[in-house]
């Protein structure tokens, strides 16, 4: 394999940025690699004048690097800028450490990941041709990647684009995010490499199936026939099990085939109607594909509130002639380009597919995305989000016009349609529908399914009055049986209307009765698409599925009970975990800044490791908030309303008031985070000895006028005093204006004695500096000055916890911080869940470490300011 030309001068561009006398990175030398071995890469994160990542490759006795604003994600549609600059010294693969103020990068630097790469090709062609693929062996990346140049001549800088390539370990950002999961250096908590630590035959969930270069060449180029029946899925009872299914959502609205040839595209409803003319822009959409002569199997939607699927929104654009707002979804490619690719397995023709869409600009005409999910994981969150259901499609199956059980329907609800028998009218206004008749063709006769009632207003009522009298009969087509008297609902019992049962109407209903009518019915549509001749009764079947053949799967961020497990036992392997699951996941929470709920579990689960040691056996308080900051906040106690996974603890801690709540792990954690809780509050006692703190908190409140300066030195002033007491004292953001001040004490004395002395230090301070602080509540009392809260001591008083996030605009975070760090603090709220992790993926040392093994008493405090240890 070539190399690329050594430049005359190497290092010298880096060499020239930096004072060596002054900055810890290594000057270095090009360096030869060693015989055999292979290149080394390294992602460093650089937190210089704003977070970044630093990807390095070795090549030629150098590391090739680009600075990455964003980091590297296993989602191939993530398309990552990153700017080409100065090669660096192989020295520097390992350098962790603070570049020092004024030095040209000044920050903090960590080593993010580590590992080999494969080059695929000749990197010095890739390097001058501006295309470099290559693998890496990491501690978190695996599998391959891509680097290509976007920059033109005269640029100002070599920007080339970072993305992952579609293979076994390619992961959707939504399900899995490297950069959150694992922010830490992996020089202070190595992981071994990914590809050994995340045995791909052991993890839950399949992997996307797509293979990295699907070579249709091998399908036999046909003849597009003039007709293509869709393949159909069964109705399935639940979720099949194994590995190998590719899982898409159920898409609320008209399946479509379309026929590309010539460059000319038409849309074929599933009755076999043309409705090229119907969808003029999605078919102009259709012919801007590079698809050469095709059919595609799809389905049209419009996206309503929430980008969700409105089936009504999509009859109303088909009948109300706006087809701009139709999109159209792809699934499946029978043909391509010239090929007939049905006897191809499912995983190879969507491979295909999206190479196509991979390609184009946006448009109505969009890939149907699969999830790295189990079918059953899929349908769970479907249903949660309303959702119609989920498909589940064999990845091995080729592609068949007619109904299979290689392709499954799981629904939140049942869901079908019915051929329309006959009407009734409105009572009160004659114009409009009351009911329809339903029926289904079962054994070459229409059989009755009851009647439906709901479901429409004025409007379409009167609508569908008109079409029904249009097709008005004398006399009934349903089963003889069905219309003996005695057999109609109350509904319509008496005034029959009976139609040419041509008509589909699609009903949504709860269950079938016993004589085989629907349950509690719900009318969604009228189904233009689909043919009254072929409407039967469906069942859900128990479907005996076979596994398909194993598929790789994906690459998964431990959990946070692995990760601390692992933690504490550096010698064991880490195994995989499940993906964490979240209810509306993209409820936003606050909306000045667009952070969504599942921005805030994922927080949560971050720091869980970091959090649960202030949480342990401490009565917990709830901030909950089910409609995001912006709405109604209420603060909960006790267990009132069920909140799974919290403990209640024992009866008679707080005696009249009721029971207590506690987090003793991280599922907890999450699971109150599920229920909407944004902020965690704890006593300043445990239940062991809930009279008794073991610690006394000073919450430094700001009042109107007071600078940010001037807290800073409140809280030197507050720990100056509480040392001369004979107590250390530790700090940490409030997470909204102010600080906290914390020192830990024995458990010896009582809470009323504890809240005395934390008085005495606040009156102390207001006494010797008036102008400064205040030892009366209220905002008209603090006006310019500093109230610092000693009724936090109180009995069941509470604080927010380390960690916690609070229900504030930006959701800032309370953070410990050293004392050192105080004067370079910008905010109470300095870091939120959205900065807090990266934050302390930087933290070398815990600030905190210290006040676990504190062991101090109030002796001194007291006798110094007089407070009565014998209050009760």
């Amino acid at each position: 394999m070539a190399e690329p030309p050594r430049p005359a001068a190497p290092l010298a561009r880096y060499r020239q940025k930096r004072d060596f006398g002054r900055t810890p990175e290594p000057a270095g030398d090009p360096a030869a690699r060693s015989a055999g071995t292979s290149p080394s890469f390294v992602i460093q994160k650089h937190w210089a004048s704003r977070l970044h990542y630093d990807f390095r490759l070795e090549w030629d006795g150098v590391l090739l690097s680009w600075a990455v604003p964003k980091g590297p994600s296993f989602d191939p549609a993530e398309k990552r800028i990153a700017v080409h600059v100065e090669d660096h010294p192989l020295g520097y693969a390992s350098f962790e450490g603070t570049i020092p103020p004024k030095q040209y990068g000044a920050g903090r630097v960590i080593v993010w990941d580590r590992g080999t790469w494969e080059p695929v090709g000749d990197p010095a062609a890739g390097m001058r041709d501006g295309k470099l693929v290559f693998r890496l062996h990491g501690e978190k990346l695996a599998g391959l990647w891509e680097l290509v140049r976007i920059a033109k001549p005269g640029d100002r800088q070599d920007t080339w684009i970072l993305f992952k390539k579609r293979d076994a370990w390619a992961r959707a950002l939504a399900d899995y995010d490297v950069i959150a999961a694992l922010p830490d250096s992996v020089v202070a908590t190595p992981l071994g490499p990914v590809e050994a630590r995340e045995p791909r035959d052991a993890c839950a969930a399949p992997a996307r199936v797509d293979r990295i270069d699907v070579d249709v060449a091998g399908a036999p180029r046909s003849a597009l026939p003039r007709r293509l029946a869709p393949q159909l899925a069964t109705l399935a009872a639940a979720p099949p099990d194994g590995a190998g299914w590719i899982v898409e959502t159920k898409l609320d609205g008209y399946r479509l085939m379309s026929r590309v040839e010539n460059g000319r595209a038409r849309l074929i409803t599933r009755g076999g109607h043309d409705w090229t003319d119907r969808l003029a822009p999605v078919a102009a959409a259709l012919e801007a594909l590079a698809t050469g002569d095709a059919w595609l199997d799809g389905e049209i939607v419009v996206m309503g509130a929430g980008g969700v699927p409105d089936f009504n929104a999509l009859q109303s654009a088909i009948d109300g002639g706006a087809p701009d707002k139709i999109e159209y979804f792809v699934f499946d490619a029978p043909f391509l380009d010239g090929r007939d690719l049905r006897a191809l397995p499912l995983a190879e023709r969507r491979a295909a597919l999206r190479r196509v869409f991979a390609a184009a600009p946006p448009s109505a005409v969009r890939f149907s995305e699969d999830f790295p999910a189990t079918p059953a994981q899929m349908l769970e969150a479907a249903c949660r989000m309303k959702l119609e259901g989920v498909i589940a499609k064999r990845a091995d199956a080729p592609y068949v016009s007619a109904r299979t059980t290689t392709w499954l329907k799981l629904k939140c609800a049942r869901r079908q349609e019915f051929v329309i028998c006959g009407f009734t009218d409105r009572s009160g206004a004659k114009d409009e529908v009351g009911s329809l008749i339903l029926g289904y063709h079962a054994n070459g006769v229409l059989r009755y399914a009851g009647n439906v009632g709901t479901g429409w207003d004025g409007r379409t009522g009167s609508a569908l009055h008109r079409r029904l009298v249009a097709i008005e009969v004398a006399t009934p087509t349903l089963d003889p049986e069905a219309v003996k008297p005695g057999r109609w609902s109350k509904r319509s019992a008496g005034g029959e209307r009976w139609v040419e049962p041509v008509l589909v109407a699609e009903v949504a209903f709860t269950d079938w009765t016993p004589d085989g009518h629907v349950r509690h019915p719900l009318f969604k549509a009228l189904r233009d698409d689909k043919d009254a001749a072929e409407v039967t009764r469906e069942d859900a079947e128990a479907v005996p599925v076979v596994a398909a053949p194993t598929t790789p799967p994906m690459p998964k961020a431990p959990s946070v009970a692995a990760r601390t497990t692992a933690a504490a036992a550096p010698g064991r392997a880490r195994g995989p975990a499940a993906p964490l699951k979240i209810s509306n996941p993209e409820r936003v929470i606050d909306a000045s800044t667009g952070l969504k709920k599942r921005d805030l579990l994922h927080y949560y689960e971050s720091v869980a490791e970091r959090m649960l040691p202030h949480l342990a056996a401490r009565p917990v308080s709830l901030v909950r908030a089910p409609d995001g900051i912006g709405g109604e906040l209420f603060f909960q106690k006790h267990p009132e309303t069920r909140l799974p996974g919290l403990r209640v603890m024992a009866d008679g801690l707080w005696p009249g008031h009721g029971r207590l709540l506690a987090i003793d792990d991280a599922d907890a954690l999450l699971a109150a985070a599920q229920m909407n809780t944004i902020e965690f509050h704890t006593w300043n006692s445990t239940e062991t000895r809930i009279d008794k703190p073991d610690r006394v908190v000073f919450d430094l409140d700001p009042g109107e006028g007071v600078s940010w300066a001037h807290l800073q030195e409140a809280a030197l002033l507050t720990r100056t005093l509480l040392a001369e007491l004979g107590l250390e004292s530790w700090l940490k953001t409030s997470g909204g204006k102010g600080l906290h001040v914390v020192a830990p004490i024995t458990p010896r004395h009582v809470d009323a004695v504890v809240s005395d002395l934390a008085r005495a230090v606040v009156l102390h301070l207001a006494k010797t500096i008036p102008s400064r602080f205040v030892a009366k509540s209220g905002a008209a009392n603090r006006v310019g000055r500093i109230f610092v809260d000693w009724i936090r001591n109180r009995r069941a008083q509470t604080t927010a916890v380390a960690f916690s996030a609070r229900a504030r605009p930006g959701l800032g975070v309370s953070m410990p911080v050293p004392w050192d760090e105080l004067m370079a603090l910008k905010g109470g709220a300095q870091w939120t869940i959205a900065t807090a992790r990266e934050h302390l993926s930087f933290e070398r040392d815990d600030p905190w470490a210290g006040y676990w093994s504190a062991r101090q008493t109030l002796t001194r405090a007291m006798k110094t300011l007089g407070v009565d240890p014998a209050r009760s």
